[in-house]
Formats: C-alpha cells, structure tokens, sequence
C-alpha cells in the first residue's frame, strides 16, 4: 500500500483517521517553505493522524528514510527532500479490562480527567502487563483515543508510577490530537505539590535547565550542560516543618522525571525517591529520641490541572486534595521534633 505526498482529502476533512486508513507506506515530499523544521514536527501534519509523539517512534523505529538512510526526530529539513514513511499496521488490542478504583473526575464524549493513585503505572510495559490506568479505563469507558498505539490509548501525559495526582485521558482521535498540541505548546496548566528534604535556596524561583538520559546510569534522567531538552520549574515554598518543605511546582515543560530531577538539582531532593535522593528510611528527631519513619512512596501530587476544552474551548479547571501520605509523614515530623 502507498500514498502520494498529498493524503486523501476525506481523512483531512474528518478530523480523524482510523489506524487501518494510516498503515502503509507514505511517499512525501517536503515542500520548499518547511525548509528548516524538524522532521518530527512536520511529519504529523504530512500524514493526518499520526501525533508528534507517534512521529517520533516511527523515526525511532527506522520507519521513516531518506534515499534509503533512517532519519533522526530532530534532522532539519532543506525542501525538496523525498520521505518514505512506513506506517506498520495497528496490532490487535489485547490488554485485559481491570475494574480496578480510580477516581473519575470529568467524564463526557471526548475525554475524561481522572485521578491517579500512587503505586499504579500509567500503561502496560515490560514487568507491568496488568493493573494499569489503561487496563482499569478499558473496564470504564467505551472507546479510548488509538493515537496512543496499542498499549497506550488515550493516553496524553504520564505521571510516575509513585506520583498521584490528576491526569487527562483521550476518548477521541480528534480530542488526543487537541490535548497534546497544547501540552507541547505548554499551555496546560500543571500544578504539584512535593515534600522536599531541605528547603531550595530561594523561598520562590525558576529553575531552567536542560534534561536528558543521565550519562551513565540509563535509567535515570539528569541535568546535562549540553543536549536534551529544556525543562522550566517554577516554584514556591508553601511552608516549613522541622527540616521538610511543602513546594508547589508549577510545570512550564514536561520533561520525563522533570520536578523529581529539578528538586535534586537545588539540593532539596522529593522526600522517599530513592532515585535522585535518599532512602525512604528517614531518621527523625535528634539524640536518644530519634527515631525513623519509612515512607512507602515519594510525596510528590499533581493537585490541580486546568485547559481549554479541546472541543468546545469552554475553560476547566480541576484540583484535588494531596493524599493520606502527606498529613501522616508531616504528623511523624512534627512529634519527632516537637512542634
């Protein structure tokens, strides 16, 4: 199966595209006015459907080439050039329905805003085939964005598995495309709360910095002097108990482990990540009353998420309480130190 550089009309007209019209191979050519952008950025607007997200594994997989050479997300593009784009064909959906509890928020026909729990992974992957987000929507909802791909519909933007907090999730192609347009124009509003050790230098204050997979250790993500991406934090002390803060973060970016690395980065790491700070056993007090408290995960909540909504533009705006954790931790604080 082939395409011209120009997709059929009708699945511009639509809105949205059915995963089987995409499959096959798309022969583009690069007008000469988009000399100068990104191949990822161009390539979901070249093929009607596909996210910049989705771009970014074709590149990734070696489905996009150049005179026969796999091409790289940021390759700058001259005009003129000849794409050959493979599109695989969608894999069967074969995640399990869980009816697991997560909190629902806003429900209608275009997306829902739920409540993640601490301790879930947002989609299956290796080592977590089941009791996910996805598995526990796909016992709720009747049909989720296929933007996604197989092991992620609807899904927009990821929290951690140890943060709680609010996410949003696609029902529609034409709502996924919306919702992630204006994460990458960063015009989501995105609000955290996180209990650090310490207290950052300045009471308020931006940290911009540029974050990307940590030299050595994979796994981890880390402030790099030179390449990956920008990553802006803007945050506030809320207040102070013994030698703890409560921060809100307000997300301008949304870099993977972005408020986690930012927080090592200013010496006041997230209280119980073992991965950019200290063991969740945590001494408490001083002298012969000290005593330690093990928190089960790191403190860190997404509290409050607000957007235009992607269908009708009608503003919303959603916030939650931060959880169980966050009073009890504090509660061991105060009595160890007394106040």
């Amino acid at each position: 199966m082939s395409s011209s550089s120009r997709p059929d009309a009708s699945l511009r007209r639509s809105g949205s595209v059915s995963p089987d019209r995409l499959a096959g191979t798309h022969r583009l050519t690069v007008p000469a006015d988009r000399a100068g952008e990104r191949l990822d950025r161009y390539l979901p607007e070249a093929v009607p459907g596909i996210s910049r997200a989705r771009a970014q594994r074709l590149i990734g997989e070696g489905n996009v080439r150049l005179a026969g050479e796999v091409m790289r997300p940021s390759t700058r593009l001259k005009g003129g050039e000849s794409l050959v784009v493979v599109v695989p064909p969608p894999v069967p959906l074969e995640l399990v329905p869980e009816d697991l509890p997560v909190r629902v928020l806003h429900e209608d026909a275009h997306f829902l805003v739920v409540e993640k729990p601490a301790g879930m992974v947002v989609h299956p992957a290796p080592g977590h085939p089941r009791g996910t987000l996805v598995n526990a929507l796909l016992a709720r909802a009747d049909a989720l964005s296929g933007i996604g791909g197989v092991s992620r519909p609807g899904i927009v933007h990821r929290l951690d598995r140890d943060t709680s907090g609010i996410l949003v999730v696609a029902r529609t192609d034409t709502a996924h495309r919306a919702l992630s347009a204006r994460f990458s124009a960063h015009k989501m509003e995105r609000r955290y709360h996180g209990i650090v050790f310490g207290s950052p230098p300045r009471a308020a204050g931006t940290v911009t910095t540029r974050i990307g997979r940590h030299p050595v250790h994979r796994k981890k993500m880390a402030v790099l002097p030179a390449g990956g991406r920008e990553a802006v934090t803007h945050y506030r002390r809320l207040e102070t108990f013994g030698p703890f803060s409560l921060l809100e973060f307000r997300l301008e970016t949304g870099r993977t482990h972005q408020v986690r690395v930012h927080c090592a980065y200013l010496g006041c790491p997230i209280v119980g990540d073992e991965v950019y700070g200290r063991s969740r056993k945590i001494p408490l007090g001083k002298g012969t009353s000290a005593r330690a408290v093990t928190v089960s995960r790191f403190l860190l909540h997404a509290f409050h998420l607000a957007f235009p909504h992607p269908v009708t533009g009608e503003a919303l705006s959603f916030t939650v309480p931060d959880p169980p954790e966050f009073a009890a931790f504090r509660a061991s604080v105060e009595k160890a130190w007394g106040s």
